[in-house]
């Protein structure tokens, strides 16, 4: 399959790129094996949460690379195979829309972050990753505020979970026509927000989450976290019990 061309860069992108300069630190350090992370979907309605993991070779650089945020659906697109080419090691974990509602943000988190680890196939040494929280619990981690602006590693992480979650969005938009999931990616946005009042949820959405307060469906509840769907039987008597997803 031949390999997108990466559109010229951008005016508003022609900024400093993110460097080498937290790698180079661990690689000086004899740590050679460094992990940038990078998460995705943790503000979504719908979906999973998804973490991206990458590990970028010391000798060969990549231009045009970006944090993800800055860049179009389709300079990601086009970016993408080069990076997965390109890096030493990538791999994406997942948290299912079940397990965000079960477990917490928090550690389903974690757990996307394990899976993309272990998926790599490589032990790391350090991981870098964007933020102020550890959500990996590596011995050397890193946290860099801004990371996928300034690290080269969790630019790179930030583009594939981007592209692969986008990708399994546009999947499940044509499963659920209505809701602009091609588009808005289950993030809410005034068109989300209409649909969700008109339809109640989907199957895929996180039914813990606040947003399930404000709907107008007496029969779907809030899920509380670590619970079962509520459901409402007209028949009963009006006490609610557990009911199967």
């Amino acid at each position: 399959m031949a390999t997108a061309t990466v559109p010229k860069l951008r005016k508003a992108l022609k900024v400093k790129p993110p460097g080498l300069a937290e790698e180079r630190a661990l690689w000086g350090r004899g740590l050679d094996t460094v992990v940038g992370v990078d998460e995705v979907g943790r503000g979504s309605w719908a979906g999973p949460l998804t973490i991206g993991a990458v590990v970028v070779p010391k000798d060969r650089r990549l231009y045009k690379l970006r944090d993800s945020k800055q860049l179009t659906e389709a300079e990601r697109e086009a970016l993408f195979d080069r990076i997965t080419d390109w890096c030493e090691a990538w791999s994406v974990g997942h948290a299912s829309y079940q397990e965000c509602d079960r477990l917490g943000m928090s550690a389903a988190q974690r757990l996307a972050a394990k899976r993309a680890i272990d998926g790599l196939g490589v032990v790391p040494d350090a991981v870098v990753l964007d933020g102020k929280w550890d959500f990996v619990g590596h011995p050397v981690t890193r946290k860099l505020v801004r990371g996928d602006a300034r690290c080269l590693s969790i630019a790179a992480a930030s583009i594939v979970a981007k592209v692969v979650r986008d990708r399994h969005m546009r999947e499940q938009a044509e499963l659920y026509p209505g809701f602009d999931f091609e588009l808005n990616k289950g993030y809410p946005c005034p068109r989300h927000k209409i649909a969700l009042q008109g339809y109640g949820p989907t199957a895929i959405h996180r039914r813990s989450w606040v947003f399930m307060d404000s709907l107008p469906w007496t029969a779907i509840r809030r899920l509380p976290p670590g619970g079962q769907i509520q459901l409402f039987d007209p028949g009963s008597t009006g006490r609610r019990g557990p009911q199967p997803a």
